[in-house]
C-alpha cells in the first residue's frame, strides 16, 4: 500500500499557484485571479466564477490556458450552501456570472431559496462519487484489501461508529441516504432497518467531511473527541486526507446506489454581450481536452465517473470507471431529508390497539392469531422511537373499563423507561376480549383530545391506531359526528396526525383514510397480518419522516 509519493501529491494539488493551495484546504472565500487580458487591451472584461473548493483549482488551471484577446476570468471558492443562500439573499459582494457548485442539488436549493436566475441544472464538468470513507484498521477487519466491503459489511461490523456530513447542508449525506437505505433492502424488516440505521448515523452528524476526517481515531486533528471510524466523503475528499494526513488512512467503500457529485457549470443571468465569448471560452475549455486534463491532476473524475487518472496504484480507491445512480427528482430527495429530520426529533405518542373478538382470528401459516402479531410489532416497533419519546398504549373494544371502549396498557413515559420496566413482557401477555366489538370512534374521539390537552412543543404528537375491522358500538358516536368533533380539534401550530393501520382483510381502508385526512394523518393496511411488522414499521418510517 504505502504512502503516495510526492509527485502523486503534486498531482491532487497542482503547483500553479499559492492560491490554488489554499482552496484545496477548503477556506470559506479565496480569491485566485487569472487575468487573460493581452498587453494592448485597454478595458479588460472580467468573468466572476464561484466554486467549491474541490473543482476551482481545475477551473483554474483551465482559465490560464485561455487565449483572450481582452478579458479575464476570476476564480472564487465558497462553499455551495452558502454560495446559493447568497446569490437568493445578496451580502452586497460581486455577483458572479458562473457558478459551479459540488452538485446539482445546490442548484436546486439555490432556485427554491428564490434565485430566480439560478438554473436548476448544468452541464456536468466533472464528478467524484459519494463513498463510504472506512478507517484502513476497521477496513482490514472485514477483510480488506483481499475484500473489497460492502457498506451493508462495514455497518454490520463490529465496533464501527459512524457519521454523518449534515444531509440539510452537505450534498454527501444527502446522496449517502440512498447508500444507506439500499444497504438494508435484504433486512427483514427494512423499513425499521433504515430508521435504525439513520439513528446511528444521526448520533454523530457533522457540519461536514472536514469535521468527521478531524474524528478520526489517531487523527492529528482529532484532540481527544470521541471517534468516528465510518462516514460519507466524497472520493476526492478522501484522497486529499490520505496525503494530508497518513497517520489516519481511509479506504473508500463504493455503492452503485449513490449519487456521484456532478459539479455543474451554471451560467447564471445578466452576462453582458462582452462577457458572453469568454464564458463561452471557459465552458467550452472546462468541458474539453484541458479540462480533461486539469480535472485529473486535482484528484477528481471526468463527468460520467470515468477511470480515475493517476491513483491505478493506490488499493484505497477503486480507480476503474464508476456508473452510479442518478440523483432522484425533487420530491424524493425531499422526503429523503423529511425523513432525516425526523428522524431527529422525539415524540409524544398515543398508541390504540383493537383487542375485539376478532382479534383471536388465527393468521393461517403462522400459528398465531391477529392479536399476537399486532402486539409483536408493537414490541418491534418500541426499538424505533428515541429513547426520550413519550409512549402511552391503550386497549380498545367495547365497555372494557366500566361505560368506556377503552383502558390503559402502558402510561405515558419515555420508552427508555417502558423497556428497561418490563413492557415488552406486558404487551406480549395482552389477550383478544373474547366477545368484545370494536368501540373505534369513541376511543380514537378520547384518545385525540388527550393528545390535544398534553400537546408538548418541540416533540412529533401522534395518535396511532392499530384494529382490525369498523365500528361496532351502536351506543357511541357516529363517524360523521367524529370527523366534525376531530375537524374541531385541528389547529394548524399544533399539528397532531393520526396512523390508522389496517390489520387483516376486514380492516375498512375507506374509513380509515377518511379518519386520518381529518387529522393530517395517513392509513396503512396489512391485508395479511402476518405483514402487520413490515406495514407498521414503513408507517414509523413515513411517521419519522415527519
Amino acid at each position: 500500500m504505502g504512502r503516495h509519493s510526492d509527485g502523486r501529491r503534486r498531482l491532487l494539488v497542482p503547483a500553479v499557484a499559492t492560491g490554488l493551495v489554499l482552496v484545496l484546504g477548503a477556506a470559506a472565500w479565496v480569491t485566485v485571479s487569472v487575468v487573460s487580458a493581452k498587453p494592448d487591451c485597454v478595458q479588460p472584461e472580467n468573468v466572476l466564477v464561484t466554486a467549491s473548493a474541490d473543482i476551482a483549482p481545475a477551473l483554474s488551471l483551465v482559465a490560464r490556458g485561455l487565449d483572450l484577446p481582452c478579458g479575464s476570468v476570476e476564480v472564487q471558492t465558497r462553499e455551495a450552501t452558502e454560495a446559493g443562500e447568497r446569490l437568493a439573499i445578496s451580502d452586497g459582494s460581486p455577483r458572479p456570472q458562473v457558478w459551479v457548485p459540488d452538485s446539482t442539488l445546490a442548484l436546486r436549493r439555490a432556485h427554491q431559496l428564490g434565485a430566480a436566475d439560478v438554473p436548476e441544472s448544468g452541464a456536468s464538468v466533472a464528478s467524484s462519487p459519494v463513498v463510504l470513507a472506512v478507517a484502513a484498521d476497521v477496513a482490514k477487519g472485514i477483510g480488506w484489501p483481499e475484500h473489497e466491503p460492502t457498506w451493508a459489511e462495514v455497518l454490520g461490523a463490529p465496533g464501527v461508529v459512524p457519521g454523518m456530513p449534515d444531509p440539510a447542508r452537505d450534498p454527501v449525506g444527502v446522496s449517502a441516504l440512498l447508500g444507506l437505505k439500499e444497504s438494508v433492502k435484504t433486512a427483514a424488516e427494512p423499513a425499521g432497518a433504515y430508521v435504525a440505521l439513520l439513528r446511528r448515523f444521526s448520533a454523530n452528524t457533522l457540519g461536514d467531511e472536514t469535521d468527521l476526517i478531524a474524528r478520526l481515531p489517531g487523527s492529528s486533528g482529532s484532540g481527544g473527541t470521541a471517534a468516528v471510524t465510518a462516514f460519507p466523503a466524497s472520493e476526492n475528499s478522501l484522497l486529499r486526507h490520505n496525503i494530508e494526513d497518513a497517520s489516519a488512512p481511509l479506504v473508500a467503500v463504493y455503492s452503485t446506489a449513490v449519487p456521484t457529485l456532478d459539479y455543474p457549470f451554471a451560467e447564471l443571468a445578466g452576462i453582458s454581450p462582452r462577457q458572453r465569448p469568454i464564458v463561452d471560452a471557459l465552458r467550452e475549455a472546462v468541458l474539453g481536452d484541458p479540462g480533461v486534463d486539469a480535472i485529473a491532476k486535482t484528484g477528481l473524475r471526468a463527468a460520467g465517473g470515468q477511470a480515475l487518472r493517476e491513483h491505478e496504484d493506490d488499493p484505497r480507491v477503486a480507480p476503474e470507471g464508476i456508473r452510479t445512480a442518478i440523483l432522484p427528482g425533487v420530491p424524493a430527495v425531499d422526503e429523503l431529508l423529511n425523513q432525516w429530520a425526523g428522524i431527529n426529533l422525539s415524540a409524544r405518542v398515543q398508541v390504540l390497539l383493537d383487542v375485539s373478538g376478532s382479534m383471536n382470528a388465527q393468521v393461517p401459516g403462522t400459528g398465531l392469531n391477529r392479536m399476537q402479531l399486532t402486539t409483536q410489532a408493537t414490541a418491534k416497533a418500541l426499538h424505533l422511537f428515541k429513547p426520550a419519546t413519550q409512549l402511552r398504549i391503550l386497549a380498545f373494544s367495547t365497555r372494557l373499563d366500566g361505560d368506556k371502549d377503552y383502558r390503559e396498557i402502558l402510561p405515558m413515559a419515555p420508552v427508555a423507561q417502558h423497556l428497561a420496566g418490563g413492557a415488552l413482557d406486558r404487551l406480549g401477555r395482552l389477550k383478544a376480549t373474547p366477545d368484545g366489538g370494536t368501540g373505534l370512534y369513541d376511543s380514537i374521539l378520547d384518545t385525540y383530545r388527550t393528545a390535544r390537552r398534553e400537546w408538548e412543543p418541540g416533540r412529533l404528537n401522534l395518535v396511532i391506531v392499530m384494529t382490525d375491522g369498523r365500528n361496532e358500538d351502536p351506543r357511541g358516536i357516529s363517524r360523521a359526528d367524529l370527523l366534525a368533533e376531530l375537524a374541531k380539534l385541528q389547529d394548524p401550530r399544533r399539528p397532531i396526525p393520526l396512523i390508522g393501520v389496517g390489520v387483516g382483510p376486514d380492516a375498512d381502508k375507506p374509513e380509515l383514510d377518511q379518519l386520518t385526512a381529518a387529522t393530517g394523518g395517513q392509513a396503512f393496511v396489512a391485508p395479511d397480518p402476518a405483514k402487520i411488522t413490515d406495514v407498521f414499521f414503513a408507517a414509523l418510517s413515513r411517521i419519522a419522516g415527519g
